[in-house]
This record gives C-alpha cells, sequence and structure tokens, in this order.
C-alpha cells in the first residue's frame, strides 16, 4: 500500500513537473510494477469528480445509517463523518465546473484591464499587451464572424468572441499544469518518502478544485456550448426568415410526396446533426490526446526500464506540442462552424 501511494504520488508529480517543461523524467522507483494501477491514473486524470455538495430536495445519509452506500460515486466527508444524499437533485460542484470557474476567471482579469484601456483611445498603440488583445478579436472578427456572415455579423461578435476565448482558455487549462495538482503531488510526494507527516486536508481541497482537468474533455461542457448554437440557430433562423421558416427550411423544388420527409430532415434533423458534431468533434479532440500522453507516461511505471523512459518521454512532448495546436484549433474550428451554421438559416435555400 504505501508503494502505491508512492506511485501515484511520484506519477503526479513527474506529470505536472514534465508539462512545465521543467525537465526530463525518469522511471518510477519500487519493484512491484503491478501495484501501480494505471486505470486508477487514468480515471484521476480525465475523470470528473465532486468537490462540493450541492442536492435540492435529496435527505442526508451518513455513515452507518440504513441506506448509507458506500460505492456511491458521490460520497462526501465532513469532521470525519463520510455521507452522500439519496434522492433528490444533485447539482454537486465537480472538478470540472471549478475549472471552468477559473478559466472564466482567467478570462476577466485578461480582457476587462485590456478593453478598459482600449477605450480610452481605440486609436492609440497602448501596449503589447492590447495590442495581443485587440489582433486576436479582430482575426476572429474578420476571418471568421464576418467572413461567413457578411454585413449581418455585428450582432453575432460578442457570442463567437465569447465562445472562441472560454473555448479556448478552457483547453489550454488542461494543458497548462494546474497550482492544485502541482502542491498536492509535491506534498504526497514528501509524505510517501517519510520527509513530511500528512498532507493537509485543505491542500487536497485546493487540489481537486484547481485540478488542471479539462472541461472541454466532459460530455456534459460540448453539449451544452452546442446547445447554445443550436438556440441561436433557431433563433436567427426565425429572425430573419419569420414563421415562414418552418415552410422555407425545404428547399425550393422537392417534389410534394418527399417534402414531409424533407421537412423533418432539415427542420430537425440536420440541426440537430450539426450540433452532435460539434459536440463529439471538440470532446473527441480533447480527450484523445490526453489519454495519449498519460498512455506514454504510463508505459514508463509499467515497464520499469530505463530504455523506455527516454522514448515516452520524447513522444509525450511531441504529443503535447500537437495538444497545443489541437487547443488553438478546435475553439476556432467551433467558433467558425458555428458561425457557418447561424449563416445558412438566415435566408432561404
Amino acid at each position: 500500500m504505501e508503494n502505491k501511494s508512492k506511485y501515484r504520488a511520484f506519477f503526479s508529480f513527474l506529470l505536472v513537473f514534465f508539462l512545465s517543461f521543467s525537465g526530463l523524467f525518469a522511471s518510477g522507483e519500487g519493484s512491484h510494477s503491478d501495484e501501480f494501477d494505471f486505470s486508477e491514473v487514468m480515471s484521476h486524470h480525465l475523470g470528473d469528480a465532486p468537490i462540493f455538495p450541492l442536492n435540492f430536495g435529496g435527505e442526508k445519509v451518513k455513515e452507518g445509517q440504513p441506506g448509507f452506500d458506500p460505492e456511491n460515486h458521490d460520497v462526501f466527508e465532513d469532521h470525519g463523518t463520510r455521507y452522500h444524499y439519496v434522492g433528490g437533485f444533485d447539482m454537486h460542484i465537480t472538478k470540472r465546473v471549478t475549472m471552468m470557474w477559473i478559466a472564466s476567471f482567467f478570462l476577466l482579469i485578461i480582457f476587462i484591464p485590456a478593453a478598459k484601456l482600449i477605450s480610452r483611445d481605440p486609436k492609440k498603440v497602448h501596449n503589447k499587451f492590447t495590442s495581443c488583445v485587440e489582433a486576436a478579436v479582430s482575426y476572429i472578427k474578420e476571418n471568421v464572424v464576418d467572413a461567413s456572415l457578411d454585413h449581418h455579423g455585428h450582432s453575432y461578435y460578442h457570442y463567437i468572441l465569447s465562445l472562441f476565448f472560454f473555448i479556448l482558455f478552457c483547453n489550454l487549462f488542461g494543458l497548462i499544469p494546474s497550482v492544485g495538482e502541482l502542491t498536492v503531488a509535491a506534498s504526497d510526494l514528501l509524505v510517501s518518502f517519510g520527509l513530511y507527516g500528512h498532507t493537509p486536508h485543505a491542500l487536497h481541497t485546493f487540489g481537486e478544485i484547481w485540478s488542471g482537468i479539462t472541461p472541454t474533455g466532459d460530455i456534459g461542457v460540448t453539449l451544452s456550448l452546442a446547445s447554445l448554437t443550436l438556440l441561436i440557430i433557431y433563433g436567427t433562423a426565425f429572425s430573419y426568415q419569420g414563421i415562414s421558416f418552418v415552410a422555407h427550411a425545404v428547399p425550393k423544388g422537392v417534389p410534394l410526396p418527399l417534402w414531409p420527409l424533407m421537412w423533418i430532415l432539415e427542420f430537425i434533423v440536420t440541426h440537430i446533426a450539426r450540433s452532435f458534431a460539434l459536440t463529439m468533434r471538440l470532446l473527441a479532440n480533447m480527450t484523445a490526446g490526453h489519454v495519449m500522453i498519460l498512455a506514454l507516461l504510463g508505459f514508463i511505471f509499467m515497464s520499469q526500464s530505463y530504455f523506455i523512459a527516454p522514448i515516452s518521454v520524447v513522444s509525450s512532448v511531441l504529443i503535447y506540442f500537437l495538444e497545443l495546436l489541437v487547443a488553438f484549433l478546435q475553439a476556432f474550428i467551433f467558433s467558425l462552424l458555428t458561425t457557418v451554421f447561424i449563416g445558412t438559416v438566415m435566408h432561404r435555400h
């Protein structure tokens, strides 16, 4: 059990150490490779988990009481007493939610000061910081929104820009080493080697809040973003075409016997399929790279070979750089396809 804790702590520390480009990796310590549980590591770094309880209408069941299930996924602890909720509506705050809050916080502290500086004198070049922000905003406006919506794009600047930067920051925060993961991994490593008594509970909580998990690697997040796009597509269609959009959804020239089938396909299935494609594309791309990096690093600990270590590290570095590119690319593609889908319903085909 002690070696297992050492493997997990050492793996976590090396993973964060690798992501911060502070050095190279070494192979795992110990002699029993079967004690390294790769599935547990994969679940820890990719799977979501509740941090703070939030339940409406449910009953709180404590450990030792009838109905308590120790295998329940949503088990919390309060002053040493474990509990979970039975029934009601769960709205627990999870790791992905807190990472979205962190990403949103950094969006605010970056763009609000930049906007204040630029609004003072829009024609003045204030500094490199505002220049970078203006360049990024201008690029999305000109090459994504205006290129797809022509002179109708002004009404959609706010949504598309918010969508692009939110997805981008969520993608990047899943690649940038988290402060919480780093501090907890370092503390656990000291504890596992007997250099420190125990890891404070507050530090573990901080590690869970800033877990470094990728928010866009969860289908709930990507589906919510795609659902917003779906609502805007229908809202735009009725705004520009009015109630006639219901009939105009079917292209001209369709034979009457095929009209009902085409109406279902064009009015309902097409737009839902587009939203589903947005959901799965972002989810798959932001999950696949992380799985590959974890698998490559896991080879070091499963093989216990110094020959495998440099190969795994070099491969992980290459995948990591590819993931940085994918983070920008997927934010751009999601925003671009959103504007294209919106543009297709502005006028009848």
